[in-house]
């Protein structure tokens, strides 16, 4: 397809690092699309650095973790029948412990003057300029909210804060349910965190 001129770049989504050295050995990837957020952070140990060493940019999604650090998820809203129902960090205790995080947030939030999810979403854009949010919004409010992080600027300080107040692995639950990683190759499940 890309010889015969159909397609000009060639990306990939949700790959462990072996996966992106195979497919970059065969033709040049401009892009990984992957989840990348405050609490989800499995890329930064491995994936980060080889796309880094073979220039490809990373299109992060799930930056505000399925609307659990938007800074609008509570507890009263656990038994929602959608497709966090079956998500881990949604359910019982690891709910409990993920919001605990959120509400770290919310107070370093509060001091840079901006919402929850405009820092979240913040935060990731300040990891790198090859790192692109990507960000979904189910009504025109959280669509605003969520543009508004493109006035948040985060200072050295403020990013050392939020990673301090969510480190890596901090999150209870994984960000995928046992059923769903019985499908994934062995590359993406070690990556899952």
């Amino acid at each position: 397809m890309v010889k015969a001129g159909y397609v000009r770049h060639v990306g990939l989504s949700e790959v462990g690092p072996d996966t992106i050295r195979r497919a970059g050995a065969i033709h040049p990837i401009s892009d990984l699309q992957i989840e990348y957020s405050l609490i989800s952070r499995g890329i930064e140990a491995e994936i980060l650095p080889v796309c880094r060493e073979l220039g490809i940019g990373i299109t992060a999604y799930g930056v505000l973790s399925r609307g659990l650090i938007s800074g609008h998820w509570s507890t009263a809203r656990a038994g929602d029948q959608d497709s966090r129902s079956i998500s881990t960090r949604f359910q019982g205790e690891n709910l409990k412990t993920n919001l605990a995080l959120v509400e770290q947030l919310r107070s370093i939030a509060g001091e840079i003057g901006a919402s929850v999810a405009q820092v979240a979403i913040a935060w990731v854009a300040a990891q790198g300029k090859d790192i692109i949010p990507l960000v979904g919004a189910r009504r025109r409010d959280r669509l605003r909210e969520a543009l508004g992080a493109l006035d948040v600027s985060l200072s050295s300080e403020n990013i050392a804060s939020l990673t301090r107040a969510v480190p890596a692995n901090a999150a209870a639950g994984d960000r995928y349910p046992a059923a769903e990683l019985v499908h994934m190759d062995s590359d993406k499940r070690q990556h899952q965190g």
